[in-house]
């Protein structure tokens, strides 16, 4: 499976790519950090950070994609950046057919290191060890979106799995209780 990773943010966005498959190593494809200008209109960053992310998602053909959930931080004006950042990879994303799993910085962190309570310094480090690089990637932003995309594989993987079955089990039996359904009400 390769799984696209994004670390959003409006003026520095996390981008990893990685190859891989629930309960083993995986391979480092790619990183990237696309920055956008604060002095810049917001639209107008919001449109550069949607083009570089379409370009990379087209490049790289993910079966999914990754995201960092935002549900809390202390300046209002950097959560909001963040979560227009993530609400943009989501339809691009959502644009190229691919299905999207939002994490927690504490689910990501627990998936890389076993601890949800990690500091970045840990994450990046086992982000390295983990894809085996010589040197970690950097910025952190980087780091972030790998390990985003690491946690997908292991823990996105097998929920994707279960998703699939739920939803071919609700197909075979669908419309048959559809069918059902609409009997009773004309009969009624």
């Amino acid at each position: 499976m390769r799984v696209l990773g994004v670390d959003p943010g409006l003026t520095r966005c996390g981008v990893g790519v990685v190859d891989g498959v629930p309960g083993r190593a995986c391979a480092l494809v790619g990183y990237y950090v696309i920055y956008t200008d604060p002095e810049d209109e917001l639209g107008r960053r919001l449109l550069h950070l949607d083009r570089a992310l379409t370009d990379l998602l087209t490049e790289h053909r993910p079966q999914s994609v990754a995201v960092e959930r935002v549900f809390s931080q202390h300046n209002v004006r950097t959560v909001m950046g963040t979560a227009q950042a993530g609400a943009v990879a989501v339809l691009a994303a959502a644009r190229a057919g691919l299905g999207v799993q939002t994490y927690t910085p504490s689910e990501v962190k627990a998936a890389v290191t076993g601890s949800g309570q990690a500091g970045k310094a840990q994450v990046t480090a086992m982000v390295t060890r983990l894809l085996q690089l010589d040197a970690p990637p950097r910025p952190a932003d980087a780091a972030d979106a790998l390990a985003l995309a690491i946690c997908h594989v292991w823990r996105g993987g097998t929920r994707a799995r279960l998703a699939a079955a739920a939803a071919a089990a609700r197909r075979s039996t669908g419309p048959a209780r559809r069918l059902s359904l609409v009997r009773r009400r004309e009969s009624g």
